[in-house]
Order: C-alpha cells, then sequence, then structure tokens
C-alpha cells in the first residue's frame, strides 16, 4: 500500500543527520510530534519533511527530470 509507517528513536536520528551536516529530515506523518524532542537549536538549522506514503518520500528523495535545453 505504501504507506509510511512510524519509527522509533527520531531525535537520535536526527541529531545524527545534523552532526553529518544533513539539513532535510523525511520523516514519517505520525512522528510529527517526536520533532520537539529535538533541541530547539537544531530544529531551526533543519527541515522537516513529514510523509504518508511511499510516493512522496520519493518525490523528495529523488532529484527532478532535467530538462534538455535547445540551442
Amino acid at each position: 500500500q505504501g504507506r509510511v509507517l512510524p519509527i522509533g528513536g527520531l531525535k537520535q536520528k536526527v541529531l545524527a543527520a545534523h552532526a553529518a551536516g544533513l539539513t532535510d529530515v523525511i520523516l514519517p506523518e505520525r512522528n510529527r510530534g517526536d520533532i520537539d524532542d529535538v533541541p530547539e537549536h537544531v530544529r531551526e538549522e533543519m527541515r522537516f519533511h513529514p510523509v504518508m506514503t511511499v510516493g512522496e518520500v520519493l518525490e523528495l528523495a529523488l532529484e527532478p527530470k532535467s530538462v534538455a535545453l535547445t540551442i
């Protein structure tokens, strides 16, 4: 069905991503409330993308198709 299920340890995963220099986090919609557990200074430096389906994950994670320019 392509549903994205909740995960455990969101705070730790976000802190590790932040330490690695990442700025965007894709997370299950059902974990949205767990963002409050992340320290405010980290939350301010990151963008969170709550998703409900794998299709949404793919849209966010994959680069858009490049358009060929005609010269």
